[in-house]
């Protein structure tokens, strides 16, 4: 997977856009970064684009990371979720796992490896699910199959 994650896209939603311009200058060489400083942008982008995991900043003016994600979760299940903030607020952290299904808190200031290598999992975590989606609409699409041939030949 190594090799082969810029064809994976990243967005990354915060109303600061001094953090949206580090976060895409310290990642765009790896993943396709994509901005946001709404949460209208961020739902215009996932409309027009496929995105495979999404960070956003827990405060933000319109909503909280929280509610982002877990709106986004009704018609966006599959990308992976995170949240950044800057603030150890528990309660915060307890709503995003519980509401958002979130895979990864992270707090500001970020150290750019260790969420590199979180990025990373994130995808991989992504490609994993993915699969095993696949694996198994094919196993329901041979059990459809082997069903239909067990009554063909039972009524022969």
């Amino acid at each position: 997977m190594q090799g082969s994650l810029q064809y994976y896209s990243i967005l990354y939603v915060d109303d600061e856009i001094h953090n949206l311009n580090s976060f895409k200058a310290c990642f765009r060489r790896q993943f396709t970064v994509l901005t946001a400083s709404s949460v209208a942008e961020a739902f215009d982008i996932l409309k027009e684009k496929e995105v495979h995991l999404i960070i956003t900043d827990q405060r933000m003016p319109e909503v909280t990371g929280t509610e982002f994600l877990e709106s986004v979760m009704k018609s966006y299940p599959e990308p992976i979720r995170m949240l950044l903030t800057g603030y150890a607020d528990i309660n915060a952290v307890i709503d995003a796992i519980n509401k958002g299904n979130i895979y990864k808190y992270i707090q500001k200031p970020w150290d750019e490896e260790e969420l590199r290598q979180t990025l990373t999992e994130g995808l991989e975590l992504y490609a994993l699910n993915k699969a095993k989606k696949e694996i198994a609409e094919k196993l329901e699409e041979n059990n459809r199959q082997m069903e239909f041939i067990l009554r063909h030949s039972l009524l022969s």
